[in-house]
């Protein structure tokens, strides 16, 4: 789940150059490498070294590129310098190429954009019947004065700076109108609302034919008040008032005219809870082992009266599947893992089971996955979802979401996780054995077309897309109203890299992971979740900009609705020891500090029961850390989750959430102080 944003910052390049890849580089404007410099990965990414040139892929300071630029480290090797030569590598080849706007004498064509490591992506070249036609800088363009009903091909190609051009996309076969469009589209029908909040509602309906020469958008209209339009059959109506009914209707036009609206559909938005937030906790598949945390312990602690969501972490994605009833070890180097046991084969005696009643050895359905049912009974309006992926389990998301591969996959996680059908194993699973425990599904996918464990490909920002349509498309042919979220990146190089103004329209809301953005990956210390920036922060780039609001604020300006975002807490800190006095240790140098369970992090409930520290507050950032002299920790307590829910209520975002339980005191410290602020 941890976001590791500083460790692991690169955007993953192009797997492979159609054109070929350069044997030289210019390197006339590259320093030499020097080991008292900072490298950030974003601005100042490149050095030579032996007369070779190289490209930091996150923060580095002192590791030589000559002897850390492998597969998996900081420094990616960009070819021997040629300072006589120039940037010799072309741009990734654009991809996407579609049409549409089309009329009897024109075509619009728009088309993904392609990157560059050199110079630099300086414009495209749109190619009709392989003819150079216009050399755009956007990546669309309007080509006119044609034909009506014919047929032309088009292919776009990059070029950089440089001069240096990339191979041709493939070639796109498409056709003027054979005439005007003459009659208007038929009345859409079938609207219905596929999920709800206490401030927004999601519509969906279906599709209507084009007619000849004819393209399609759609209007809708809350009573009399246009609030969407555009050429999807869905759309995100935000800004609502809490248990409140609302008319919502739809009516189809083209270039002839329009359609009589839909019959209304009258859709109630939640009541408040929370103070009509939502409020969502991680539950840790593994935290019932060595933490000793089990679903019992959420209510025992007095955390689930506060909430509205949790999410299981996690499930599997291998071989284009969701993979369930397998108890094999988790293996970050290939993605394979698995706990059936823990998942639902586990025997719940009567003392730790939530309802106080003993599991027996035959009942299909056991583990963790029959006491959040039990916990669910115990509070009805709690809704539980299974997370996919997190940072072991994403590399396996970049294929099945393929086109080819798309709809088998999401009707694996279907069949499994919401239908309830799970493999046997040791007696317990089988059809329809987890039926009624979830209640939707959250994709952590770490990171599409960026890096995380393991690097995506360009092409994840238009299949991530594609896939969040697909899972909202069979989600509602089983039972509209499932839930669909995501676990977002937090930092800005991250966010940039796909399209929430495109896919938030199937999602029910978004929560961004705005914690780790420093930790002992880092050589100095820093706030692993500060509120806001701070001018005194030495980063440079993008890093500048991890903390919580220029997080949130990167989705707004993607066009996402501040009711569908949930601000992440994380309910454990990021340390590092042999830390200089100056400055209270803030912002000097420093070694992962010794952890429970892992170097540089702690729990919650360690970390509050440390004696001979000194508690600071920044007042720029609103970030709190302790110091003793030597070992420095960045962590949230109750005052900064008070300060923090405030802030989600004054911007009014849909909610916050938190990973994860086990963290927590045993009396829910953490999660009672984000239940109080958020009412």
């Amino acid at each position: 789940m941890t976001n590791r944003l500083a460790q692991l910052g690169a955007i993953a390049l192009a797997a492979a150059m159609a054109a070929g890849s350069a044997h030289a580089y210019d390197c006339s404007n590259v320093p030499e490498w020097s080991a008292s410099a900072v490298y950030t990965g974003t601005s100042n990414s490149y050095a030579k070294q032996n007369n070779v040139a190289y490209q930091a892929k996150w923060w580095t300071q002192n590791e030589a590129p000559a002897t850390h630029s492998g597969q998996w480290d900081v420094w990616k090797s960009l070819g021997a310098c040629d300072t006589g030569g120039g940037d010799t590598t072309p741009p990734s080849v654009p991809s996407g190429l579609s049409s549409s706007n089309i009329t009897t004498s024109s075509i619009t064509l728009s088309w993904s954009a392609s990157t560059d490591a050199g110079s630099g992506v300086a414009n495209y070249e749109l190619l009709r019947g392989g003819a150079l036609i216009a050399s755009p800088a956007a990546t669309s363009y309007t080509d006119s004065g044609l034909s009506a009903g014919t047929s032309y091909s088009y292919q776009v190609r990059a070029k950089d700076k440089a001069g240096n051009v990339s191979a041709a996309s493939a070639a796109l076969l498409t056709s003027t109108a054979s005439g005007n469009c003459a009659a208007a589209p038929a009345t859409p029908s079938g609207l219905t609302s596929p999920s709800k909040s206490s401030t927004s509602v999601n519509l969906a309906w279906n599709a209507v034919a084009a007619g000849p020469n004819c393209t399609v958008q759609y209007r809708v209209n809350q009573g009399a008040t246009q609030v969407a339009q555009g050429a999807a059959t869905s759309a995100s109506v935000a800004n609502l008032t809490p248990d409140t009914s609302y008319t919502f209707t739809v009516s189809a036009f083209n270039q002839a005219g329009a359609s009589q609206p839909s019959a209304p559909i009258t859709v109630k938005t939640d009541a408040q809870t929370a103070g009509g937030k939502v409020l969502l906790g991680y539950f840790a598949q593994w935290g019932i082992y060595g933490r000793n945390y089990h679903v019992k312990n959420i209510d025992t602690s007095g955390s689930a009266a506060n909430l509205t969501h949790i999410n299981y972490a996690f499930g599997n994605v291998r071989n284009n599947r969701c993979e369930v009833g397998l108890t094999v070890p988790s293996d970050p180097n290939t993605g394979a893992g698995g706990d059936a046991f823990a998942d639902y084969s586990k025997a719940y005696g009567a003392d730790q089971s939530v309802d106080g009643k003993a599991d027996t050895w035959d009942q299909p359905l056991r583990g963790s996955w029959n006491q959040l049912k039990k916990l669910k009974a115990k509070y009805p309006k709690l809704k539980v979802l299974i997370s996919l992926g997190g940072w072991t389990w994403s590399r396996g998301f970049s294929s099945a979401a393929r086109p080819e591969n798309r709809a088998a996959f999401v009707q694996s996680c279907v069949d499994a996780y919401i239908k309830g059908n799970l493999p046997v194993t040791d007696n317990a699973g089988g059809a329809g054995a987890a039926a009624g425990v979830f209640d939707g599904i959250d994709i952590d996918w770490e990171y599409p077309n960026a890096c995380g464990l393991a690097c995506g490909a360009p092409e994840d920002r238009e299949n991530f897309t594609g896939l969040m349509a697909e899972f909202r498309k069979q989600l509602d042919a089983v039972r509209p109203g499932l839930l669909l979220t995501i676990a977002a990146p937090a930092g800005v190089d991250k966010i940039r890299q796909f399209d929430p103004d495109k896919f938030h329209p199937y999602l029910s809301f978004i929560n961004v992971m705005t914690y780790d953005f420093h930790g002992s990956w880092d050589p100095i210390t820093g706030f692993h979740s500060a509120l806001y920036g701070s001018t005194a922060d030495p980063s440079t780039g993008d890093v500048r900009a991890y903390n919580t609001n220029d997080a949130m604020q990167a989705f707004l300006n993607k066009g996402v609705p501040a009711s569908k975002l949930n601000v992440g807490i994380g309910f454990y800190g990021r340390g590092w020891t042999n830390v200089p006095k100056a400055n209270n240790g803030l912002y000097q140098t420093g070694t992962a500090a010794p952890g429970t369970y892992e170097a540089g992090n702690e729990d919650y409930k360690v970390l509050k029961n440390l004696t001979g520290y000194t508690s600071y507050v920044d007042s720029q950032s609103r970030a709190q850390w302790i110091y003793n002299g030597t070992t420095f920790w960045s962590f949230d307590t109750p005052a900064q989750i008070a300060e923090k829910m405030s802030y989600v209520k004054s911007k009014g975002f849909g909610g916050a959430f938190f990973w994860e339980f086990s963290g927590d005191d045993p009396t829910g410290s953490l999660a009672k102080a984000m239940g109080n602020g958020l009412k």
